[in-house]
């Protein structure tokens, strides 16, 4: 497949000296990928908060939006190279010779013969392959909603484990007992199911640090809610965060407790 090169970007636009040993051309397409991606990020507030009718007649806005709008068709045609192109290598390579262990790879060949859980059924709307459009739409959910959020969590909770030795030791306990002496054995969705303690500390470092703090809806037809009357397509948050630190449904909200 092809190669990204993120990390070689992020090499050169922090180091003043030195620059990564790689193709500018294809760092710099990178780059630009990566920024497109943060710019949409950023810019998803102009339409959660930001009415049409500012957004289509005030000039300040509506630059702002139709430039966010090329920026997303951007981002659209980029994927959609990528796919493409990883599609013509699979479709290139021997049916002898395995295929590259990736997400996007896996996705293209889903429901085809050269899957990894291939099995006919006669339903073939279910059992269809995907599309390329509905493979950029999952990519995509997967960078933007997959990427900071992961990562974010992974360090919520090691910051609480490092700060609760003992919640530490109960976790490590529950490993022992799981795993016992093979603790390099592929993890089988029993082990999941059975990893309660290890659960109860993901979810309760959810509960405190969100890394989703609200959640946007929009409304479909008018409804009252909390005793206000609101229009069709008015825009609501969702508070999580102050859902998760509510007194009324938390002992010591702010305290890390996976026993609780």
């Amino acid at each position: 497949g092809e190669r990204s090169y993120t990390m070689a970007g992020y090499f050169n636009e922090h180091s003043v000296n030195e620059k990564a040993d790689r193709p500018s051309a294809l760092i710099d397409e990178t780059i630009k990928f990566v920024h497109a991606i943060r710019k949409h990020l950023l810019g998803l507030i102009m339409f959660q908060f930001v009415s049409p009718f500012l957004r289509h007649y005030f000039p300040y806005f509506k630059n702002k939006s139709d430039d966010l709008i090329q920026n997303f068709k951007f981002i659209n045609q980029r994927m959609e190279k990528i796919t493409k192109k990883r599609r013509q290598e699979i479709e290139n390579t021997p049916l002898d010779k395995p295929l590259p262990n990736d997400l996007l790879t896996t996705i293209i060949t889903v429901n085809t013969p050269r899957g990894i859980n291939y099995n006919k059924i006669d339903d073939k709307e279910v059992m269809r392959p995907m599309t390329d459009l509905e493979i950029c739409r999952l990519i995509f959910d997967g960078i933007v909603a997959g990427t900071d959020t992961t990562a974010n969590m992974i360090s919520f909770i090691v910051y609480y484990l490092s700060h609760n030795p003992d919640v530490k030791k109960k976790m490590l306990n529950e490993i022992d007992r799981i795993f016992q002496d093979d603790k390099t054995r592929p993890i089988t969705e029993s082990d999941v199911l059975n990893l309660k303690y290890c659960e109860a500390i993901v979810k309760e470092a959810a509960r405190i640090f969100p890394v989703v703090a609200s959640i946007p809806r929009c409304i479909e037809k008018p409804d009252e809610i909390a005793g206000y009357k609101w229009p069709a397509e008015t825009m609501v948050r969702i508070n999580v965060d102050a859902i998760h630190h509510n007194k009324e449904y938390w002992d010591e909200p702010e305290k890390f407790n996976p026993d609780r």
